[in-house]
């Protein structure tokens, strides 16, 4: 009898206890301002980017944003509890997803960002909750082909259109001084001027020029008429999309340039990345001076190097850039 009475009032207090536990969460979440909750102060924090216009790390901040979500199964969370860790449990549950190391140091940096905007803002005190997860910037292994390899990608005759587009586009990159491929989808014909292509970085706002050389009107003039706005066929039709089409072909053109690869025998995977460090990578081998080539590629972000540049004469890309090509073609 006595366990049965101790049993009764046990039942019995832990109803009460529930009741009185979810009354007072909910005055909690009552009393909370609604930017102390991660989600809404990460959303605002967006609408913040947003503002800035820049695309891109809008981008970066909502695809964070969707991954921790899903970590959490939709369940926000006041900005004090988040404890190291609950950031342990969200790394592990990056890593069972098999993401590589650069992909889980970039979503962890991105919300560390936005917790120290936070903690600028008085809304926690800094607990540190990232000091026990990988945030670094793993040293990427740069590939780079050589001159034969080049070469020989350049003379392959390709059967199929799709894979022979995507060659193409990779050597207009390498015969522009290395182009990035977002550079090259926003070209417009007005951007070639008196035998040169100026064009504007997306990345840096710094204005570059490219001699307009044979190979370069080649590439153009196959593909002429496939696109009415711009150089290149990769945005079709100037719109408000045009950001969506730049991405679709984006990964289009790099799932072609991986059969690219397999055909001529490369031994690593091609990108577009490849086009620019191979570029790069050539030019040095020729003893081409590494302030050309910084200045030739628009590296403004490589400190050590631009201690040195003051004014480079556009005329040394251009030799530079025509001796690369000249011996690419013999």
């Amino acid at each position: 009898m006595m366990n049965n009475k101790i049993d009764n009032i046990s039942c019995s207090s832990y109803n009460d206890f529930l009741k009185n536990f979810e009354t007072s969460v909910q005055k909690r979440r009552t009393a909370c301002p609604p930017d102390l909750y991660f989600f809404q102060f990460m959303e605002s924090v967006i609408n913040d980017v947003e503002k800035t216009r820049s695309t891109r790390l809008k981008e970066c901040y909502t695809t964070t944003f969707n991954s921790f979500k899903k970590f959490r199964h939709d369940t926000d969370i006041a900005i004090p509890d988040l404890s190291n860790l609950i950031i342990e449990q969200y790394e592990h549950y990056l890593r069972e997803r098999e993401l590589s190391l650069n992909s889980i140091s970039f979503y962890m940096r991105i919300l560390r960002a936005v917790y120290n905007r936070a903690v600028l803002r008085g809304l926690t005190t800094d607990r540190l909750p990232f000091r026990n997860v990988y945030t670094s910037i793993p040293r990427t292994v740069k590939r780079a082909m050589n001159l034969y390899e080049m070469k020989k990608l350049a003379r392959h005759r390709f059967s199929e259109k799709h894979l022979e587009w995507a060659r193409d586009l990779f050597m207009f990159s390498f015969y522009a001084n290395g182009m990035s491929f977002i550079d090259m989808a926003y070209l417009r014909r007005s951007n070639i001027s008196n035998g040169m292509l100026t064009y504007r970085r997306k990345k840096t706002g710094q204005t570059l020029e490219v001699f307009w050389s044979e190979p370069l009107k080649k590439i153009v003039e196959k593909y002429a008429g496939m696109t009415k706005d711009y150089l290149l066929p990769i945005i079709t039709t100037d719109n408000p999309d045009n950001r969506n089409q730049f991405r679709y072909r984006q990964c289009v053109l790099n799932s072609y340039l991986k059969a690219v690869a397999q055909r001529i025998r490369f031994r690593h995977p091609l990108t577009m990345y490849v086009a620019r460090h191979s570029w790069a990578s050539i030019a040095h081998n020729l003893n081409i001076s590494m302030e050309v080539i910084s200045r030739g590629m628009g590296h403004d972000s490589e400190q050590t190097t631009q201690i040195y540049i003051k004014t480079i004469d556009n005329d040394a890309i251009r030799r530079a850039n025509e001796r690369i090509i000249r011996l690419l073609r013999y």
